[in-house]
């Protein structure tokens, strides 16, 4: 059975791994732990959840509180991994029904998330759960 829990310091491993084989983001262990002890103090602005089975790690969630000037506030997703052994049950639609509860309870006015162009089978599950999108744009980005 899958539990849904708050994400801890002690997940590092299991979330590196996630990011690696799930999202593609390959990036060390050292970098992970250190971003997690950064993030996970603040729960006000950053929301975790991970999915577990029987005290593996099979997903997790990572939101942000989203504020502009042009908008109301709502969470943002910025990242939403489930292991390929584990998805299409369920376990994806969980999680973010955890981020969509925690933006309720803080009286946020919704979500949104980005999804890259060529992950159409994500944007497929973000549509069969409720979600539409509403706009095309590029990401631009200077490493200094």
């Amino acid at each position: 059975m899958i539990r849904v829990r708050d994400m801890q310091l002690i997940d590092a491993e299991a979330i590196n791994l996630l990011n690696t084989e799930s999202l593609g983001y390959d990036i060390s262990i050292e970098i992970t732990k250190k971003q997690m002890e950064k993030l996970l103090i603040n729960p006000n602005h950053h929301i975790f959840y991970i999915a577990e089975e029987e005290e593996l790690v099979v997903g997790y969630v990572h939101a942000e509180l989203y504020e502009t000037l042009y908008s109301e506030p709502m969470l943002n997703v910025l990242a939403l991994a489930v292991n390929q052994t584990y998805q299409k049950k369920g376990i994806g639609k969980q999680l973010m029904q955890k981020i969509e509860q925690a933006a309720s309870e803080r009286d946020l006015v919704g979500v949104r998330l980005n999804s890259g162009e060529t992950r159409t089978g994500a944007h497929k599950f973000y549509e069969s759960i409720g979600y539409s999108s509403d706009k095309n744009q590029k990401r631009f980005l200077k490493i200094i």
